[in-house]
């Protein structure tokens, strides 16, 4: 079936207007197509439309929805200007350059936003205007008649051709005029109108062997325009019978792919004369340049050859006029109709349009990434593209149009996992064979803070010693995230932690070092615990949480303690600590035995484990054998037993030491008076009294001597004022400033008090009844007393206006008989 192109830009004007109904039924993402029409050889920049004003864009929202257009064509016509809201021309528009004979001609391309994303379908036609004049393919025509030609023969000429289309085309012909000859035009069947010579008088080549005639060709433009060609008519002698072609009209096929020198068709005409009057010759009457670089025509034998690349893409059909003339001049003349026909010879070409690259990794499914566009020149199946991504990946094409696809994300993105994707995008047509092409596309993956910091350990454990400097370093936490960038950088502090521990340790921001605030002591926190929070810089930021538990370890840095007798503490190196006037003493009978418990050594260690471990040791005593003291009871026994010549005064001194490195220590004296009774020891306590005085402590016992008998002096005169007023009152207030202080049945001693063993009296008030152990009558907590102010006190049986009780305060059980002695006690042993 012969297809004209006139019938193939029906044809094509028919496809476009049902694609542009059906499309926005089949395809919902497709919105309704924007279309513009402009006269063609615009200039550059010309204003094609306000294309953002008619996608429903207004300019506050047109940098967030970022317009573009894509387009398939290998020249890019337009553009968008300056202000990204108008569509201008982008290169010269030749109508005929670009679509030839077809009519309606348009261009299409898409308009692509963002935020939301959509595609925008827009055609542009380009306007014919009367940029071309007519023309003829030959300047002159060469005609031969005979004469004897009879009137209303006809003589085909050459066809005038305007690449205008429409109203601008070729409208008419006009002949200069002439009484021999008319011109009759034709229209043939696909529109276009031949000019035919028509003889109206008979020839006389006596009179006139030559004609010159001008052939006018003219469009319907406005203004029009024109185009000529010289006719010459040269008149010969008769010529029986003309030429007869085999066909008026020659419809030949060609694939376009026929190679060069291939032979095309043949053209046959026959005579029926004889001679040279028979001898016929072949040639082009009337065929286009384009054709005529693409075919030959053998005079002799009428073979048509190829000569010529022929392009189904760029010339679909080319038509032509071949004469046979013979030898006598009579010529006759055919029609020739060439259809290229269309072989897959070209591959589809991809156009890539990114839309979000980097595409952010938190993207949900169905965002559009980028717009794909495909173009395949050849027809039919052959132009039908199908476009496929190469490998796994997530991503897939969704149609968009009749050649656009978009690249949508398929499923969810991960940057840890996956930071690029490359992407072969592979288009392939759906001929035989079929051909295919491949872009290549990059796509990167940016960062979300979508991972929070993972420390290494959910829990740190430091061990410190205590006494460390402030400022040491305790242990490092880290933490780790997977983002990258600002969403990666983690930053660390304490966010809380048991009672008290904030001030103890602080944490370096970025390298995660946790330091020491303060000196630790053990003594005091054996162990706390802060969290520490790992931050990221993302915006919203990440965090998590560990928890550091410090745990201080003991070091050997608090010596023993000595609480009895206390008298005797001391640190290590320093002695006995005290002065040995207030050291404590303890009365042993000369009767005892080995094994006698003389006193036991109380002293505590603040540190712990083997820092505390205590062990003693007599380090002097003047009889070595005679005392042995506990390795880790601390109770002082008697070695063996006791004799008479072992000295009435024994001075002991024990050391307890720690097994701390290095061991730390601290000395206990013990004073220890060999005597079967107190009054026995007394002269022993008064010697050693004596000489242990210094005179530091002599003074101080001397003023507060003063002290005391200018109290009792106004104590006594206060007393006396008394009496006189309550002249009744009881002689016993005198005694112990107080009745209820005094039994009632009088005074009782022990057994062997008084017996004249000292040189001054000691005046003491027992409850009746009470047995009063020796040694142990004296009840602590009652603050010791010094042998000299023992000895300083009233004879046995005398009043004393000194006696009172203690420190003037109530005993706990204020109604028993309590035991009265002058100002204070003996300190005793706790055993």
């Amino acid at each position: 079936m012969e297809v004209r192109p006139a019938a193939q830009g029906r044809a094509a004007a028919g496809r476009v207007a049902l694609l542009a109904v059906l499309l926005p039924m089949c395809c919902r993402a497709a919105p309704e197509r924007v279309r513009y029409a402009i006269p063609e050889e615009l200039g550059r920049g010309s204003l094609v439309g306000p294309l953002a004003w008619d996608l429903g864009l207004s300019p506050a929202d047109l940098p967030a929805r970022k317009l573009q257009i894509v387009s398939g064509d290998e020249k890019q016509y337009f553009t968008l200007g300056d202000d990204n809201t108008n569509l201008r021309v982008n290169e010269r528009i030749d109508r005929e350059g670009i679509c030839g004979a077809l009519s309606p001609c348009v261009l299409s391309l898409e308009a692509v936003v963002e935020n939301p994303f959509n595609i925008f379908h827009v055609s542009v036609t380009i306007q014919d205007i009367n940029d071309n004049a007519p023309q003829f393919d030959r300047e002159f025509i060469a005609i031969e008649m005979i004469e004897s030609t009879p009137p209303g023969a006809r003589f085909p000429l050459g066809s005038g051709r305007d690449p205008d289309i429409g109203a601008n085309s070729l409208h008419n012909y006009q002949l200069t005029p002439n009484p021999l000859f008319s011109l009759v035009v034709r229209e043939s069947p696909d529109g276009t109108k031949q000019p035919e010579l028509v003889l109206e008088k008979s020839l006389d080549r006596e009179k006139q062997r030559n004609h010159h005639l001008i052939l006018t060709a003219v469009d319907g433009g406005d203004p029009a325009r024109s185009g000529t060609t010289q006719i010459k008519i040269n008149v010969t002698d008769a010529n029986d019978n003309p030429p007869v072609f085999t066909k008026e009209i020659y419809k030949v096929r060609l694939l376009e792919n026929v190679p060069e020198g291939s032979l095309a068709f043949q053209v046959k005409a026959t005579d029926g004369d004889e001679g040279t009057n028979a001898e016929i010759t072949y040639s082009f009457s009337d065929i286009a340049n384009s054709a005529l670089q693409l075919f030959t025509l053998d005079s002799r034998t009428g073979d048509v050859k190829v000569t010529g690349t022929l392009d189904y893409e760029e010339e679909k059909y080319y038509e032509a006029s071949v004469e046979g003339k013979d030898g006598g001049g009579l010529s006759a003349h055919a029609k020739v109709h060439i259809d290229i026909l269309d072989v897959n010879d070209n591959a589809p070409t991809v156009s890539l349009l990114p839309i979000l690259n980097p595409i952010p990794e938190d993207s949900v499914p169905s965002t559009v990434v980028a717009v794909i566009n495909v173009r395949d020149r050849d027809s039919g199946d052959n132009g039908e593209v199908s476009c496929n991504i190469d490998g796994d990946l997530p991503f897939r094409l969704e149609p968009s149009s009749e050649n656009t696809y978009k690249l949508i994300i398929a499923s969810t993105l991960d940057r840890e996992k996956v930071s690029a994707y490359n992407m072969t995008i592979t288009a392939r047509d759906w001929g035989s064979p079929a051909l295919s092409s491949r872009a290549a596309l990059v796509l990167e993956v940016s960062d979300v803070n979508d991972n929070a910091p993972v420390f290494e350990e959910a829990a740190y454990s430091a061990y410190v010693a205590e006494n460390n400097a402030a400022g040491a370093p305790v242990l490092r936490v880290r933490a780790r995230d997977a983002d990258a960038g600002a969403n990666g950088r983690v930053s660390y502090w304490l966010a809380g932690g048991s009672a008290g521990a904030a001030p103890y340790v602080s944490v370096e921001a970025r390298s995660g070092a946790v330091y020491a605030q303060r000196s630790f002591d053990y003594e005091q926190c054996r162990e706390f615990a802060v969290a520490v929070r790992a931050q990221d810089g993302g915006a919203p930021a990440r965090s998590s949480t560990a928890t550091v538990r410090v745990f201080v370890l003991d070091r050997n840095d608090n010596a023993p303690r000595v609480l009895w007798p206390a008298a005797g503490a001391g640190a290590a190196g320093a002695g006995a600590g005290a002065s040995p006037a207030a050291a404590p003493f303890e009365v042993v009978p000369r009767s005892a035995e080995a094994g006698y418990l003389v006193a036991k050594v109380v002293a505590v260690d603040a540190d712990a484990g083997r820092n505390a471990w205590l062990s003693y040791e007599l380090v002097q005593a003047p009889e070595p054998a005679l005392f042995r003291v506990g390795l880790h009871s601390g109770e002082v026994r008697t070695a063996r037993a006791v004799s008479e010549r072992d000295a009435a005064k024994q001075r002991l001194v024990a050391v307890v030491k720690d097994h701390g490195q290095p061991a730390l220590s601290a000395t206990a004296t013990l004073h220890v008076v060999l005597a079967e009774s107190l009054q026995e020891a007394l002269p022993e306590l008064s010697e050693r009294a004596a000489g242990a005085d210094s005179p530091a402590e002599l003074q101080f016992y001397l003023v507060l001597a003063l002290a005391l008998l200018s109290a009792l002096f106004l104590l006594s005169v206060a007393l006396a004022v008394l009496a006189r007023v309550r002249r009744a009152g009881p002689p016993a207030v005198l005694r112990c400033l107080g009745a209820q202080r005094f039994s009632v049945a009088g005074a009782a001693f022990p057994a062997d008090f008084c017996e004249g063993t000292l040189p001054y009296s000691y005046n003491l008030c027992v409850a009746p009844g009470r047995a009063v152990a020796e040694g142990a009558w004296l009840p602590p907590p009652l603050p010791s007393l010094a042998a000299e102010e023992l000895l300083g006190a009233e004879p046995c049986g005398k009043r004393s206006p000194t006696s009172s009780a203690g420190a003037g305060e109530p005993p706990a059980d204020a109604e028993a008989p309590q035991v009265c002695k002058p100002a204070q006690s003996l300190p005793l042993s706790p055993s």
